[in-house]
């Protein structure tokens, strides 16, 4: 089983920055793809920001050139760095690891944190 545990969300003023972690434990085998999601209330689950296991990054439009996601492989580690916020990326904030085990993929999800931007 895997398990993955969020960290880094919070409180901050329009124009800060925040710094998401998503920690991952268990049998961790060939990582495909992993993921950044958000969800505002009253709103469909969006992409933010993706990482293929070759190391190309994906972002959704509205948060290019603000944030970016890396990864420790050491650590297992997944972060997305989140500058210049704004009001409008306030959302509950998700990762995702799609595993690779032979031809099954299987997607692991993060609890969720809050990010919240105030004007």
């Amino acid at each position: 089983q895997v398990q993955l545990v969020e960290s880094g969300g919070g409180l901050v003023q329009a124009g800060g920055s925040l710094r998401l972690s998503c920690a991952a434990s268990g049998s961790i085998f060939s990582i495909n793809v992993m993921g950044w999601y958000r969800q505002a209330p009253g709103k469909q689950r969006e992409l933010v920001a993706a990482l293929a296991s070759g190391g190309s990054a994906n972002y959704l439009d509205s948060v290019k050139d603000r944030f970016t996601i890396s990864r420790d492989n050491a650590k297992n580690t997944m972060y997305l760095q989140m500058n210049s916020l704004k009001p409008e990326d306030t959302a509950v904030y998700y990762c995702k690891f799609r595993l690779m085990r032979g031809v099954v993929l299987t997607d692991y999800w993060g609890q969720g944190t809050q990010v919240t931007v105030s004007s």
